[in-house]
């Protein structure tokens, strides 16, 4: 069991809530670690509004769900979030990770011609934890 002193702020309430307003296409439950419901939110515009409208009231949960779940370090997932979201078909939330062949390449294809910035979508939080459990040696 976690106690309350080893968890760390990986995600941001006020910025979950900012995705909400985009909700009804599942941007928030992305953000938050729930890619099979995201994708069931884009298809049936937030189960017609009410799922959406009830996750209003969720979203605190969620977040600490999600700071529970997913590992801080220098990667910030607001910032990946923000990148992906805004800018995914040209790859600078991969280059912000340091993934910088895939970002180049996402950015000559529009993002692998979408299908991998779906992906990301639907892997984002893992590929930031993962690059934030490894160890830079400088």
């Amino acid at each position: 069991m976690t106690s309350d002193l080893d968890v760390k702020d990986t995600h941001s309430k006020l910025f979950g809530y900012l995705l909400w307003i985009f909700g009804f296409l599942g941007s928030h439950r992305f953000y938050y670690g729930k890619p099979i419901t995201g994708t069931i939110w884009f298809f049936t515009l937030g189960l017609l509004f009410v799922g959406w409208i009830i996750d209003l009231f969720l979203i605190p949960a969620m977040d600490r769900e999600a700071d529970i779940r997913f590992r801080s370090g220098e990667v910030n997932y607001n910032i990946g979030w923000l990148l992906l979201t805004f800018t995914g078909v040209f790859g600078l939330h991969r280059m912000y990770m340091g993934k910088w062949i895939s970002g180049i390449i996402y950015l000559l294809t529009g993002g692998l011609f979408l299908l991998g910035v779906l992906y990301d979508f639907w892997t984002l939080n893992d590929q930031i934890s993962v690059r934030n459990r490894e160890r830079r040696f400088d």
